[in-house]
């Protein structure tokens, strides 16, 4: 066995003899004398093993050349573009999405290349690929210098159709994902190394697996202003990428995002109020018991920012919640069931604790107060609204109790005050009496006149007494014209 024969069989390559030979000639002749076979076999076995990455997450920037073993997840269309050689002949690519059990990459073709692939390539087929690795449109691709199926050889990871958010990797493309609107934001503007204008917007998609943040960039920005929270989505042609160590995923001028007539549940996994702790980011849920009105101030660069307050409860605790700069815009009443996504727990003001809704937060009204508004927007609210039952945490039981006005008498009468021996004037103070009623509910309106809510019905207060909104009181007092004047608040 010749010495070409031997380095040939330590490197262990995945290329035919014939053609490791044939290179080896080469650099011999490359090198002008300068290399025996030897020398130039060596050179090239370092070659063929710097070109070796066992998975997908070993390829790197700035590696020159890469062989790997993977599946295809998603083939894309073949687009062509014009060379800037008058006599040149239109360009061909195509992207093609493919995984193994360490992540995903975009693998680009191009021309002949890209156009036989297109017709050939499923997912699910299993490619070795040699490129070279470079920074792409969509981040990190292997540009295929050459790419061949292999029918033997097994890939442990599934191709999608369609992903859910748990399934997003870094990487992946050619995304298809369905999902409900969580949040969304205004459209920003920012200027280009070029000099060109930048557009980007961002919204938060959930489904029953997660929830993702999606960036639009440029003629999709306007998506996010276009799009209620509440409606079901279908983004088609996103792209993954990461920031701040969070997978986000993107949507440029080739992806779209469109509403659908379909339902996808969103139940975010949210930490009881009692059980927060300074500094962690967690996500909270809970009916609002009390807001305020927004507030601006001027921040140290002459900017100016806002800020508001809402106040939630759950079945464990209540915490004040700041809404930052759009946030502070959202529409959230008082009783609207509300899930906040990211937020910070820092320092209170009063208080010992607050949640903080920054810019990656999210704020989602799940469920609407009934009657579609707040007590404090309406004034006085039709008995039979249902109110802030499923956020009371104060064991009420929702009822109102009052004197027994068939008796005749007071409560305390014993049933007598119906005898004929009662006095005209026992009979007037027990018409009083039949008057009185003592009902426990929410603090949904503060002001001139209270409005309580038992999560059955509402009741208008007169009252001087000093309470405060989600305030969980028992009045009782005499009731006329449907309100009650309050002689004990307690």
């Amino acid at each position: 066995m010749g010495v070409i024969e031997d380095v040939y069989e330590d490197v262990e390559a995945d290329v035919p003899f014939e053609e490791f030979e044939a290179a080896v000639e080469e650099k011999v002749e490359q090198m002008g004398g300068l290399a025996d076979e030897e020398t130039a076999a060596m050179l090239i076995a370092h070659e063929l093993r710097d070109e070796e990455v066992n998975r997908v997450a070993d390829i790197k920037p700035g590696m020159d050349d890469v062989k790997f073993l993977a599946k295809v997840m998603t083939v894309g269309e073949v687009r062509t573009f014009e060379r800037d050689g008058d006599d040149e002949e239109d360009g061909h690519v195509l992207n093609v999405e493919v995984a193994d059990e360490s992540g995903r990459i975009t693998i680009s073709m191009w021309d002949g290349m890209a156009v036989d692939a297109a017709d050939r390539l499923q997912p699910g087929d299993v490619l070795r690929v040699m490129g070279r690795p470079k920074e792409g449109y969509n981040g990190l691709e292997v540009a295929v210098d050459k790419a061949e199926p292999d029918d033997d050889a097994e890939v442990d990871v599934e191709a999608l159709d369609e992903y859910r958010v748990e399934d997003l990797q870094l990487g992946a493309s050619d995304v298809t994902l369905v999902g409900r609107v969580l949040d969304t934001d205004s459209v920003r503007t920012f200027d280009r190394d070029d000099g060109t204008e930048g557009r980007v917007a961002n919204l938060t998609l959930g489904d029953e697996t997660g929830r993702i943040r999606v960036t639009l960039w440029d003629e999709r920005a306007d998506r996010a202003t276009e799009l209620a929270s509440g409606e079901t989505v279908e983004v088609v042609d996103g792209y993954v990428r990461e920031r701040d160590g969070s997978l986000e995923l993107h949507v440029g001028n080739r992806g779209s995002i469109e509403a659908v007539d379909a339902d996808v549940e969103y139940v975010p996994e949210t930490t009881d109020i009692a059980d927060l702790e300074m500094d962690e980011t967690v996500d909270i849920a809970g009916g609002v018991i009390e807001t305020s009105e927004k507030r601006t101030f001027d921040r140290d660069d002459g900017s100016q920012g806002q800020v508001r307050n809402v106040r939630v409860k759950d079945d464990t605790d209540e915490i004040r919640v700041a809404l930052w700069g759009e946030k502070a815009d959202k529409d959230i009443d008082l009783a609207d069931r509300v899930v906040f996504t990211d937020v910070e727990i820092q320092d209170g003001w009063q208080d010992d604790i607050e949640a903080s809704a920054g810019w990656r937060s999210t704020v989602s009204v799940l469920e609407r107060a009934s009657g579609g508004g707040s007590a404090e927007a309406t004034g006085d609210r039709d008995p039979g609204q249902g109110g802030l039952d499923a956020f009371e945490s104060n064991g009420s039981d929702g009822s109102s109790e009052s004197a027994d006005a068939d008796t005749g008498g007071s409560a305390g009468a014993g049933g007598s005050g119906g005898a004929a021996a009662a006095t005209a004037e026992t009979d007037a103070d027990d018409a009083d009496a039949a008057g009185e009623v003592e009902f426990t509910g929410t603090v949904v309106q503060a002001g001139d006149p209270v409005v309580l809510d038992d999560g059955t019905e509402t009741r208008s207060v007169n009252t001087g007494a000093n309470l405060r909104l989600g305030e969980e009181v028992t009045v009782r007092g005499r009731e006329r014209d449907g309100t009650i004047d309050a002689d004990d608040v307690f």
